[in-house]
């Protein structure tokens, strides 16, 4: 390491630690402290300061997000609250950002934030429509690959990870690679049926685990998908995480049958008693095991969700993430921008939805994975659509993935995928889906974000 880069880490371990001290003694007194401190620390660093200076505006102008702070701040265990400014704010956003950039910068290679990945399809549960019962332990991608890959994207500035399946808590050497990696965070997305006393107090130990418990409601919406009594388990794990002081949220399918419940004012109040923090919103998208367009939100509902989902953001002590109604704010799509998925086969692909893949990350650096055309190419079109409530490739600007597939070569690693691309039916259904789309899209850019979004992210 460098002299300067130690100066620098040595400058944020500082940081980090007098600024949990003085959010220990008094989080409500102190925080404007914290705030002073960190622009006191990062003055030259213009970029950052803007944000920190937004974050601290937008603080102080909403009581809701006062509120939402101050809850984590009290109610959350020490180690696990240190781990997420260390390991989340300090490492993944602050400190691996130069190192990402400089590589964007000298050799045009693109390093994302974040690495999702699916280490294992084996899942405990056969829940209705999903294909993860059809693995077995042979499919896993074995512990030495997964540790190499985390190895590797920490070198190159990535210290998040959200870890898919399969149900990530059945795959047992997980929690070695979280141990580990101890400098990292990780966010598992959970059936949440597994939890124990045992299981909570590790995770609870290692502190650099969020949990993501995934409902699609209520009990009656969430069984009838996911199997009799798994709603209570899932109420009961968050019980158990909440009496323990832990980080954890929900993430929610939305799809035209649940879309009114689970944005409702009963299910997001439902949710903070229970003590989860934040909910991620995915739309139900014809992929995986299923290309039935008629499960997908009507043009109407999917404008409804980000209606909604911006006020119960700015009227709820609660963090709420809209994952397609909120691109405007981070420059439309961010499939191989600013994240990617490593499937189970390793594949590298661009996006949990987008299942198409030049390359294999099996006996190849990650560093070389990225240096693809297929992920250049993506980056080149963004944003698709000027209208950054259009931004994905696949439903809203259904050209765009047929004709990157064509020019980079790219290869559909899913039956699904495949079929957006060969089968001339199923491309006319999701044609039709995005022309339905389209004038809501339109007339909700122009009257809500009056036509304006953040298209300096839009490159990344």
């Amino acid at each position: 390491m460098k002299v300067t880069e130690k100066l620098k880490k040595a400058a944020r371990d500082t940081l980090v630690k007098t600024g949990l001290e003085l959010l220990e003694k008094n989080p409500e007194k102190n925080i404007d402290k914290l705030f002073d401190l960190v622009k006191k620390t990062i003055n030259k660093d213009k970029e950052n300061l803007e944000r920190i200076q937004q974050v601290e505006e937008y603080y102080n102008n909403n009581p809701a997000t006062h509120e939402f702070i101050i809850n984590i701040l009290k109610n959350t265990d020490k180690r696990c609250i240190q781990k997420f400014f260390s390991n989340f704010l300090s490492n993944a956003i602050w400190y691996g950002m130069p190192k990402r950039e400089k590589l964007l910068k000298e050799k045009n290679i693109k390093i994302p934030l974040v690495i999702l990945i699916s280490p294992s399809m084996r899942c405990n549960l056969k829940c209705m429509g999903c294909y993860a019962a059809n693995y077995s332990r042979e499919d896993d991608i074995p512990y030495g690959e997964v540790d190499r890959i985390i190895k590797e994207a920490r070198e190159l500035g990535i210290y998040y990870f959200v870890v898919l399946g399969g149900e990530p808590f059945f795959n047992e050497y997980m929690l070695k690679i979280y141990e580990k990696y101890n400098d990292c965070m990780f966010t598992p997305f959970t059936n949440g049926t597994l939890f124990d006393e045992k299981l909570a107090n590790k995770i609870k130990e290692l502190g650099n685990v969020i949990p993501m418990f995934s409902l699609e409601g209520f009990e009656a919406d969430t069984d009838m998908r996911r199997g009799k009594g798994v709603f209570k388990k899932v109420m009961s794990s968050m019980e158990l995480l909440k009496k323990k002081g832990m980080l954890f949220g929900v993430s929610t399918t939305v799809s035209r049958s649940n879309v009114k419940t689970v944005v409702s004012d009963e299910f997001i109040n439902m949710l903070i008693e229970k003590g989860a923090k934040m909910s991620w919103y995915f739309i139900f998208m014809p992929v995986g095991s299923s290309q039935d367009v008629n499960l997908m939100l009507t043009p109407e509902q999917r404008i409804y969700l980000g209606k909604r989902v911006r006020q119960l953001r700015n009227s709820k002590p609660y963090f709420m993430i809209d994952f397609f109604n909120d691109a405007p704010y981070v420059g439309g799509c961010i499939a191989g921008k600013f994240y990617c998925h490593i499937n189970s086969h390793e594949d590298m692909e661009p996006c949990v939805f987008a299942h198409f893949s030049v390359d294999n990350v099996k006996n190849k650096k990650l560093v070389d994975v990225f240096k693809s055309d297929f992920f250049k190419e993506l980056r080149r079109r963004q944003p698709y659509n000027e209208n950054l409530l259009l931004p994905c490739m696949m439903i809203d600007n259904t050209n765009v993935i047929r004709e990157v597939v064509k020019k980079t070569g790219a290869k559909p690693t899913d039956k699904v995928a495949k079929m957006m691309i060969e089968n001339e039916e199923f491309q006319k259904s999701l044609d039709k889906v995005a022309e339905e789309f389209k004038p809501l899209a339109d007339k909700s850019w122009k009257e809500d974000f009056n036509s304006k979004g953040n298209y300096d992210m839009a490159k990344g």
